[in-house]
């Protein structure tokens, strides 16, 4: 029997979603929850269970492809018997999905009024809708250089020329994350390369030997593009889109909705640096590797018990002030697909060591790029930790519905008064956003005096109850 799986709306409310790679071809043998392919929303790429255990039957989209929620994705051959030791079988997947990848519910193919839903929730699927394509990579007919690809212009080239001829549509190229991240470094295309690794895979040794020889030219229609803007002047030109559409809607949306106000705050941190190296050196507390933000999450989590307007929204609709009672504290994250704030569920309730280690694994999924689309709703505060790019201050714009966001600068080494003398000390300026409609300025000004006194003062922390 044949069983279609359509795409489900994946918990954010979005109608599309686009398929960055199957994980499986037509004909494989499948079991129930395995995962069998990728799609990227505008927030993360999220992991898709199979929903049945079977065979392929077919596949109705292509990697690269946007497929509109509701529309259907991949038919199953369920009839099939399917097992570990199965001709061709692969590698089940766990019983029970793991985070990322949420329990599937199967659609029926002729049920258009509710198709599946992989949290429970979303927008209604769209019957008879069929995949949009994006415009596909091609080769050039013709090149005026020996080169055979084209690299990306990040870096300036004193000739560039737009390819003409375009012909020979093919697939987006198989590769890995780490793979991709380099040809993104080295200004690689990743559409003209020929992979050499098993199936066509392309490796770290293809861009590397492209990004050596390769000859300045332009993308083709979906990626980015260098044109030339005068006689002297070529621009490039990127698909706004993923992660980056997102961000940009939330800020213009947060910026034009809520009236930002930011106060700034130089603290002298010394105690918290020797805090720090204190217990980086203990061996009960080494592998937490507590830092300057957790202690400032720490701080600021302590803070909002006193200052509950700035762990708030503001409901236009229900014409209401929400109070939250817990603290998901967002911690914002530069990834390559842009900036992502996901967040510390009931921060306020962890431990020093604890944040130190929900910080670590929230960065390295985000930057891995699989931060859950839940793990990044409901955010009640936020942190930006500038400071690790070497910016000494900010002006943060506040994520939609929250009232506050606090910017970490870099910590330097400096001139300070300290007990009626100059000495050096370790200082660092914090700088808070707020919503005026929600926290007055003398409200805010206390919050963000209140964290500055638990940096100075670590032990503080153990007043504030």
């Amino acid at each position: 029997m044949i069983q279609e799986f359509r795409l489900p709306d994946l918990g954010e409310g979005l109608p599309e979603a686009e398929l960055v790679q199957w994980l499986v071809a037509e004909g494989d043998r499948v079991a129930l929850n395995q995962t069998i392919a990728e799609v990227e929303t505008a927030k993360a790429v999220v992991e898709l269970p199979s929903p049945h255990a079977g065979v392929v039957h077919v596949l109705h989209a292509a990697a690269g492809d946007v497929v509109e929620v509701g529309s259907p994705l991949i038919s199953f051959d369920v009839g099939a018997e399917v097992g570990p030791n199965a001709p061709g079988s692969k590698t089940p997947g766990p019983d029970l999905p793991g985070p990322e990848a949420p329990a599937p519910m199967t659609a029926s193919p002729t049920d258009d009024a509710a198709g599946p839903n992989l949290v429970g929730y979303g927008a209604a699927p769209r019957s008879g809708s069929r995949p949009r394509r994006r415009p596909r990579v091609a080769a050039p007919a013709a090149r005026t250089s020996t080169a055979d690809t084209a690299v990306l212009a990040a870096a300036p080239h004193d000739d560039i020329r737009i390819l003409e001829a375009l012909e020979t549509v093919h697939e987006r190229p198989r590769s890995t994350p780490p793979v991709r991240k380099l040809a993104k470094d080295l200004g690689v295309d990743l559409a003209l390369i020929t992979g050499t690794g098993e199936g066509g895979l392309i490796t770290r040794e293809d861009v590397r030997r492209v990004a050596e020889s390769a000859a300045p030219v332009a993308a083709a229609p979906g990626a980015a593009t260098v044109r030339a803007a005068s006689a002297d002047l070529e621009e490039t030109r990127l698909p706004i889109r993923g992660v980056r559409k997102h961000t940009a809607d939330a800020m213009v949306r947060s910026a034009f909705t809520a009236p930002h106000v930011t106060v700034f705050l130089t603290v002298d941190v010394t105690a918290t640096s020797e805090l720090v190296s204190s217990l980086r050196a203990d061996r009960t507390t080494a592998e937490h590797r507590i830092g300057i933000l957790a202690v400032a999450a720490k701080a600021v989590c302590l803070a909002l018990r006193h200052h509950p307007t700035l762990n708030s929204r503001w409901d236009e609709e229900g014409g209401e002030i929400v109070q939250y009672h817990g603290v998901h504290l967002g911690i914002a994250a530069a990834t390559e697909r842009g900036l992502v704030v996901p967040n510390i569920r009931n921060a306020d309730r962890l431990t020093l060591p604890d944040l130190a280690d929900a910080i670590r694994e929230l960065a390295t999924t985000a930057r891995a790029g699989k931060t859950s689309p839940e793990a990044m709703r409901g955010g009640t505060f936020s942190i930006t930790n500038v400071g690790v790019f070497g910016v000494d201050a900010g002006t943060p714009i506040l994520n939609p519905g929250e009232a506050g966001i606090l910017a970490i600068g870099a910590v330097r080494r400096q001139p300070w008064e300290h007990q009626g003398q100059i000495a050096l000390r370790d200082v660092v300026t914090l700088a808070l956003s707020f919503d005026h409609r929600l926290v007055d300025g003398e409200q805010g000004s206390r919050f963000l005096a209140e964290v500055g006194a638990v940096l100075r003062e670590p032990g503080r922390a153990m007043l504030l109850g």
